[in-house]
């Protein structure tokens, strides 16, 4: 039997309800890690500390199984994690690149009536934004596409380092963040913060490689 790899050639279509359906899984393995976490938390075990006693044999004063099954878990969970990360960057530069195209062609079109305005060009792309973070509550949606971050722009961007530093330079003060959301620029108001999550803005960046 003879076997073809045409359809390898074409990638889906990959829309924001697919996006969303990623984030929302790679929420609820983060919600199973903290679950498996409070629980070590809770035996005073961790994921570390070890399960005999001095002598060797099996410490008394845990649940041995719930622990050792705890810590199992978390390490399954956490290669699911990490898996479901690259399958939402991908999917992201995916529905970037579809968008992308999308938009020249509409400005194509839009070419033979009237002059197009030139959009600056991002340099990182929203692929996580945290419900009740600063990040969210200061509009930032997954899918916008980073033109200005403070003092940080698409001419002296280097890395995600240079956003780290004015992040860690600004907390409680407001930073202006422009970004490209549906083919048009819109800027807000982002204020870093301590918040009940991890980090100060509770979303998350990946560069753009031009």
């Amino acid at each position: 039997m003879k076997m073809t790899e045409e359809n390898n050639a074409v990638e889906p279509n990959v829309t924001e309800e697919d996006v969303r359906v990623l984030i929302k899984r790679k929420d609820d393995i983060e919600e199973q890690i903290k679950a498996y976490h409070d629980m070590l938390q809770t035996a005073g075990v961790g994921m570390d500390a070890p399960l005999v006693d001095v002598e060797g044999f099996p410490r008394a004063d845990v649940d041995l199984y719930k622990v050792r099954t705890a810590r199992h878990n978390i390490s399954c969970l956490q290669n699911d994690h990490k898996a479901i990360m690259v399958d939402i960057e991908e999917a992201l530069h995916n529905l970037h690149a579809t968008a992308r195209v999308k938009r020249e062609k509409d400005e194509t079109k839009m070419e033979v009536t009237e002059p197009t305005v030139s959009l600056p060009a991002p340099f990182a792309l929203v692929d996580a934004v945290t419900q009740g973070s600063p990040a969210f509550q200061a509009g930032l949606r997954v899918g916008d596409e980073i033109i200005e971050f403070g003092s940080i722009n698409t001419q002296n961007f280097r890395n995600l380092r240079d956003v780290a530093s004015v992040v860690q330079h600004s907390e409680g003060k407001s930073i202006r963040v422009g970004v490209i959301r549906s083919g048009q620029e819109e800027h807000l108001n982002l204020t870093p913060k301590q918040w009940s999550g991890r980090g100060l803005l509770g979303c998350n960046l990946v560069p753009l490689h031009r």
